[in-house]
């Protein structure tokens, strides 16, 4: 018994830092009593494949490694990167909501006086090591101390690429609330974020700051940090309403129907920030695709074009198969083909969703063209929130 406790310690101290935490006592009471845990682990809200099967790992090694698409992955030259400062964030928006894009899914929202965070990555990998794993393509537009008080920092859920250790560690040091799914908190704790400085919510659960009320909203993916994924942390997407704007952040999901069912019961939304990029054939359940993004925002807002969307997730890190340029371009016709105000920042350029939107395609200057016709979602003048929206385009 004594070696067994041994052999279990030592395993302990080799566990890198980054793997976090495995929930206990209460949180993990709490986890076991959520109508969204069953088995053991939490379940999406529709039947979901977090993995590829069958023979497709084989295929997909083949996809990676074949040299003409590895070519396409990656941009042919420097990706622009707007040089962001504090002065730039430092006067108050004139519209009441202003959205900095920092790349991949990390966004800065000010929003009727509040500044609130997404998924914050600063770090070089999102990897658990320093030394391998995806490395960004972008530097980070402004360090993160430069990017002055934050009121609340919102993680959507605890992959490396939306929950990064050497920031959350930075940001530990502020005083800053963070709002995180259940379970996660477990690896904010561990990572010396004090317990009283987090709001750790169950889906449709919500929290006051100051003004602005965050609700934790369903998404359709998975979790895990460690050698095992034990599915004892949530995912979620997330609504933030403060007095005049509500804002919606996906996280990471693949398309389901409870979109329709958040925009009805928290939107219609000033603005959106929908994960579009890192799709695959290979993982259909867990990641949208351009078209489906858009689909999710005609859904988030009630049936019709609404709002401004903002893609995430892209352009930041090689993760998937598709070219690194693919999201970009599938978007803008994506969002065209039904009407759908679209902003494409290059990182870290502030934009105001009632202002002067930015639309220009800034990744045609660092990839190499794509010819192709993009699958579309189709919606017509009398589209309600109950219509199905049917597929044109060859796939």
């Amino acid at each position: 018994m004594t070696a067994s406790r041994s052999l279990s310690a030592g395993l302990r101290a080799l566990r890198p830092a980054a793997f976090g935490a495995d929930p206990s006592g209460e949180r993990l009471a709490r986890i076991r009593n959520s109508p969204h845990f069953a088995d053991g682990v939490f379940v999406n809200p529709e039947s979901t494949r977090t993995r590829p099967s069958g023979g497709s790992t084989l295929e997909l090694a083949k996809t990676f490694f074949r040299k003409e698409s590895r070519v396409r992955r990656a941009p042919t030259g420097t990706v622009p990167v707007h040089p962001t400062t504090y002065a730039d964030l430092a006067r108050p928006p004139a519209s009441g909501l202003r959205l900095t894009w920092m790349g991949h899914s990390s966004v800065l929202a000010e929003i009727d006086g509040h500044r609130v965070l997404f998924d914050p990555v600063w770090g070089e990998r999102c990897s658990p090591f320093d030394f391998a794993g995806p490395k960004r393509l972008h530097p980070v537009p402004l360090p993160l101390a430069a990017l002055g008080p934050v009121d609340v920092v919102v993680i959507s859920h605890d992959h490396y690429d939306h929950l990064d250790l050497p920031t959350i560690k930075a940001l530990a040091d502020t005083d800053t609330l963070f709002a995180v799914p259940l379970g996660v908190g477990a690896h904010l704790e561990h990572w010396g974020v004090p317990a009283d400085r987090l709001r750790e919510l169950d889906w449709h659960e919500a929290t006051k700051v100051g003004a602005l009320t965050l609700t934790a909203t369903p998404a359709r993916h998975f979790c895990g940090r460690g050698l095992r994924n034990t599915q004892h942390t949530l995912w979620a997407s997330w609504v933030v309403a403060g007095d005049e704007h509500r804002i919606h952040h996906s996280g990471d999901t693949g398309y389901f129907e409870g979109f329709r069912d958040i925009g009805a019961e928290y939107g219609p939304f000033d603005a959106t920030m929908i994960q579009i990029g890192a799709y695959s054939e290979f993982w259909p359940d867990i990641h949208m695709t351009p078209e489906e993004g858009v689909r999710a925002q005609l859904d988030l807002q009630g049936g019709s074009p609404h709002g401004v969307l903002l893609p995430i997730h892209w352009a930041s890190f090689n993760l998937a198969p598709h070219p690194w340029a693919e999201p970009g371009e599938w978007t803008l016709a994506a969002a065209g083909a039904v009407g759908q105000a679209v902003a494409v920042p290059v990182p870290g350029q502030p934009f105001e969703p009632a202002g002067d939107l930015p639309v220009r395609p800034w990744w045609r200057d660092v990839s190499l063209p794509l010819d192709r016709e993009w699958p579309v979602p189709e919606i017509t003048p009398e589209a309600s929130r109950d219509d199905d929206l049917d597929l044109v385009g060859e796939a």
